[in-house]
């Protein structure tokens, strides 16, 4: 049974949610303090996070930097309809997708199902043996580790999809649309930006060990490479 940790100050949606993810089969633990929810997480880890950006005390784009230092769960980040900015910044921070309040409570469950199916090997047959090098850079699809000229480069499941697809083919144009098809193959349509914004974060991981990287070229208005 997965486990999905929900984090949220209004605890009438804490108690819907509740509700309707034991419904669907899911194991449910739920924090009203993100800083709370932190050392929680610390301790045992779930299989999603579900976490509300706008909380009193810490808010969740805040919660979302700190458990990225510690660790690559998936989290859905719950937001308002006048929210892009938190959006963006929340995809920068390393957040895997967001749904817009008021929103129904189907989708939420489509949406998470469709992270944990690309999310956790046990759906996907992977052999050993595939590992996918291009000059100093080395992937492997049964860890899901990365390195660059042997510097590990800690990917979340999302940024190695893309870059996965991108060092399938090195030097073909992959649009926006292919590369959304690709990371988020199950889930509703993405905007552009979120692709941008997983790349950006892609290049400054690999910045941050090696700052004369440039392998991921952007060719403006359709896509990227790499070469």
């Amino acid at each position: 049974m997965h486990k999905i940790v929900l984090i949220d100050d209004d605890i009438n949606i804490i108690t819907s949610l509740e509700m309707v993810l034991r419904s669907a089969g899911f194991s449910t633990n739920s924090y009203t303090d993100g800083l709370v929810a932190i050392e929680k997480i610390k301790q045992n880890q779930p299989d999603i996070i579900i976490l509300d950006i706008k909380m009193p005390r810490i808010d969740g784009l805040e919660v979302c930097n700190r458990i990225r230092k510690f660790s690559d769960i998936p989290i859905i980040f719950l937001t308002s309809k006048d929210s892009e900015i938190d959006e963006l910044i929340g995809l920068r921070l390393g957040a895997d997708d967001y749904i817009r309040k008021p929103f129904s409570h189907n989708l939420l469950i489509e949406r998470i199902k469709s992270i944990l199916r690309r999310f956790h090997k046990e759906s996907v047959s992977i052999k050993s043996k595939d590992v996918l090098n291009l000059s100093h850079l080395t992937m492997n699809n049964e860890t899901m580790l990365c390195s660059w000229k042997e510097d590990n480069i800690d990917l979340t499941a999302t940024e190695f999809l893309i870059l996965k697809f991108l060092i399938s083919r090195p030097g073909v144009i992959r649009s926006r649309d292919d590369l959304i098809n690709e990371a988020f193959r199950e889930s509703l349509k993405k905007e552009d930006r979120v692709i941008d914004s997983h790349i950006k974060r892609i290049r400054k991981k690999f910045l941050s060990v090696d700052r004369n990287f440039d392998m991921i070229k952007t060719i403006y208005g359709i896509g990227y490479k790499i070469q």
